[in-house]
């Protein structure tokens, strides 16, 4: 995977100290891939790792990086403004493991099916290829824009 060379902060609504992704690896309608390299001044690193809060931060600011990017470059009519998006449910998250500091972490989200403005997907995150979360999430997209 490649880094696509897109500021995400153009994609998301949150900034800094709440980027949870540092760039979108790969992106086609169905899968976005975004990775996060755990530093030890994450706002979300308690005691060396990566808190699950963190991982499920990670992997919703995957979701909104996906529709930030649908939104900027896909949709040539679309105004280009970011929705914000709502986590409706977690449904079947099982997190086994948290990252490390120092350690890049891959989230994956693939959807399963997009009624807008819901969406559902299915999501999991990684280090060094091994899946340490894997679940289930639904998305509400708001009217509002951020």
């Amino acid at each position: 995977m490649e880094n696509m060379n897109i500021n995400v902060r153009e994609l998301i609504p949150q900034q800094p100290p709440f980027v949870m992704i540092d760039k979108i690896v790969d992106f086609n309608m169905d899968t976005t891939v975004a990775t996060l390299k755990i530093l030890p001044d994450n706002i979300f690193v308690e005691k060396g790792v990566l808190t699950e809060a963190g991982i499920v931060e990670s992997i919703a600011q995957t979701c909104a990086a996906r529709m930030g990017y649908i939104g900027k470059y896909v949709e040539k009519h679309g105004s280009g403004k970011i929705k914000i998006g709502l986590i409706g449910s977690v449904k079947k998250l099982l997190i086994e493991k948290c990252p490390r500091v120092n350690s890049e972490m891959t989230v994956t989200v693939t959807v399963q099916v997009e009624i807008p403005p819901i969406l559902l997907v299915y999501v999991k995150a990684s280090v060094e290829g091994e899946t340490i979360a894997s679940g289930r999430m639904t998305i509400a997209l708001s009217e509002t824009d951020s």
